[in-house]
């Protein structure tokens, strides 16, 4: 008889049945049975290997206004040095040396800020996910929640009417004695 129950409420609460719904909708069809709480931190670092922490760091590093400092004034000094030798410097004008490193340094660093962008997009995808759950249940325990109070409330007046009617009863009695004793 529970079952039915449940599956009565899943077909008035999301109009489909049971046997339709997607394996998160059941996860958390099961964790509103049991009354178990969906939510958790979803910011918990996951245990990924060494080569997905590092690409992170070089990303958090690359984007920031660290490291665009620090590359700023390499470049300024590169240029002074070199522009201030002439001829005699390690990389005269204009510069070949230095866009060799520039470009191996762009071939390095993009793959490796794509690499972590794509773990910021599963992470993000996981937690969006997460979100869902927890709105779903939430949406599905209010919706009991006033169909309990509905039934409270259909019975409260079923109980308030008896009540009447026997009220009424009462009274009918009462007033059939007094016109029949006049």
């Amino acid at each position: 008889m529970q079952d039915q129950h449940a599956t009565d409420a899943v077909k008035r609460w999301l109009g489909r049945d049971l046997a339709s719904l997607a394996g998160t909708e059941r996860r958390v069809l099961d964790y509103l049975g049991q009354r178990r709480t969906i939510s958790r931190d979803t910011t918990v670092p996951s245990d990924d290997g060494l080569g997905a922490r590092l690409a992170d760091r070089v990303a958090s590093f690359g984007g920031s206004w660290t490291f665009i400092l620090i590359f700023a004034s390499f470049l300024v000094l590169w240029c002074l040095l070199n522009l201030t030798l002439g001829r005699a410097g390690f990389d005269p004008y204009p510069f070949i040396f230095l866009n060799l490193i520039l470009s191996m340094l762009a071939a390095f660093q993009a793959p490796i800020i794509m690499m972590s962008q794509n773990r910021q997009a599963q992470k993000d995808r996981l937690a969006a996910v997460h979100d869902y759950e927890v709105n779903l249940k939430a949406e599905l325990e209010i919706m009991a929640l006033h169909e309990k109070l509905d039934q409270l409330r259909s019975d409260q007046l079923a109980h308030l009417i008896a009540q009447q009617q026997a009220q009424l009863d009462m009274l009918s009695k009462a007033l059939r004695r007094l016109e029949g004793g006049d």
